[in-house]
């Protein structure tokens, strides 16, 4: 599935999310079932089909990850876990470092750590976002250009894994995340 053409959607990372929204909210209405109630049952079937397939669409571009995926995917190159380089050693030794950061600030219950280490976080995942934007806009269909950012996707998930955990750890101290 081709999750920006069901929405009507250019193909790429940068998107208007508002304007997606909307279309979304507007391809729901057209195909809820309330309207095919007096419709053959064929028809129905149809319409639902149709409907689970924006919402599953829908659900793809507005995650960054997923969104991604779905770009890389239809350019033909394989993501996944096996799909993958392996990350960086930086990267790995950066996480780990992060991760017993905040594995120290949940033994101490100090929400304001946990709290600082999400701000830090969210830049740097923000921060490849961007990246990943600037870069797909550029590499538009040059597959040797966009095989080089599936890297940067990998990051992207650590980063998510992370805030993930912290947002957890904040829900137990009782700290809005």
């Amino acid at each position: 599935m081709d999750p920006f053409a069901t929405l009507g959607l250019e193909r790429t990372y940068r998107l208007d999310l508002r304007a997606a929204e909307k279309t979304h909210r507007e391809l729901s209405r057209t195909l809820h079932p309330d309207r095919y109630v007096g419709s053959g049952a064929s028809e129905r079937r149809e319409a639902l089909e149709k409907a689970v397939l924006v919402n599953e669409a829908w659900r793809i571009v507005r995650d960054p990850i997923r969104r991604a995926e779905a770009l890389f995917t239809l350019a033909g190159i394989q993501v996944g876990d096996t799909h993958e380089p392996k990350p960086a050693t930086s990267l790995l030794m950066d996480m780990m470092e992060q991760r017993e950061t905040l594995g120290e600030a949940r033994g101490k219950r100090d929400g304001k750590a946990v709290e600082k280490l999400v701000l830090e976080m969210s830049a740097r995942k923000t921060a490849i976002e961007g990246e990943l934007a600037a870069a797909f806009d550029v590499a538009r269909g040059d597959q040797g250009k966009l095989t080089l950012l599936v890297a940067k996707l990998g990051e992207l998930r650590y980063y998510r894994r992370f805030l993930e955990e912290a947002s957890a750890i904040l829900d137990d101290l009782g700290t809005p995340s």
